[in-house]
């Protein structure tokens, strides 16, 4: 069994609250004697006080002598009126303005810098802070996406007729062991592979040849094909689709073997791709 709750303990859900209102609600009691200080100190009167917040004229007085405190909706109005900040009325540390003694004297070296070697050393900030968020960024595979138009006459030691474009996808291991992507046109395998679907290929003779019931990319004249290979030919998934069966004549070529397909998830955002092309600035040249 687990332990007892102790009596008046809140619940997450009863005291789902922020990080400053459960200062609020652990300090309430010393706002009172800080919004007299900070009032004191700035020479405005309980009375005018009261007319900058919207609240009775006796209103300051109870919440400096203890008598009652301000709604939690009137600590924003506090800060500006008094012109302080949150921490400031709590007497809490801003952990913003915490800095250890390293970095106030980086700070101080800062400060003692002319403004041309400030400039100097904000571009030498920016560079390291802009690389680390991108070695802190998910891995990224860079392939190469080819439209579907091929060159007429293609053969084995033939490209393709267009360089393709870039596409980039978070690394896994179905995205590395592929060498390009192909986008799927028609239904004649579904339902394994929809009409725009991107599917990716391991280029032959990257991959080894396809066995029975393998999955490939395949062209034939100027037209390809992704189809499953059979000894008897090339299958679709749908059956509204014949076999493709092929005499020793004609030229089959295997394009690659699929090895998947590309999900909303894999694609990477643009935010990632380019700080993808911070760390290989040499991908960018080629």
């Amino acid at each position: 069994m687990g332990a007892k709750k102790k009596t008046g303990e809140p619940t997450s859900a009863a005291f789902n609250v922020t990080k400053q209102e459960e200062v609020v609600k652990k300090e309430i009691h010393i706002v009172g004697q800080r919004v007299k200080y900070y009032r004191e100190k700035k020479g405005i009167e309980q009375m005018a006080l009261a007319e900058m917040l919207g609240v009775k004229s006796n209103a300051i007085s109870n919440w400096e002598h203890g008598r009652t405190r301000p709604d939690l909706d009137q600590i924003p109005k506090i800060c500006k009126a008094l012109g302080i900040g949150f921490y400031e009325l709590f007497g809490v540390d801003d952990p913003l303005r915490t800095f250890t003694a390293k970095e106030r004297a980086i700070i101080a070296d800062y400060r003692y810098l002319n403004d041309q070697n400030k400039s100097v050393f904000n571009a030498v900030l920016d560079t390291l802070t802009e690389r680390q968020r991108a070695e802190e960024c998910p891995p990224i595979t860079k392939l190469i996406k080819f439209q579907k138009q091929l060159a007429a006459g293609f053969d084995v030691s033939a490209d393709f007729d267009d360089e393709g474009e870039d596409i980039y996808l978070y690394s896994s291991e179905e995205v590395d062991s592929a060498d390009c992507v192909f986008t799927v046109s028609g239904n004649s395998m579904e339902p394994e592979y929809y009409d725009g679907d991107l599917v990716l290929v391991r280029r032959y003779p990257g991959c080894r040849k396809l066995k029975p019931g393998d999955v490939g990319a395949f062209m034939i004249g100027n037209e390809t094909y992704i189809k499953e290979y059979q000894k008897d030919g090339l299958h679709s998934f749908n059956e509204d689709y014949d076999t493709m069966h092929f005499n020793s004549d004609e030229h089959v070529i295997l394009i690659g073997k699929v090895m998947g397909i590309v999900e909303e998830k894999d694609l990477a955002s643009d935010e990632h791709i380019e700080l993808y092309r911070v760390l290989h600035p040499e991908d960018e040249e080629e």
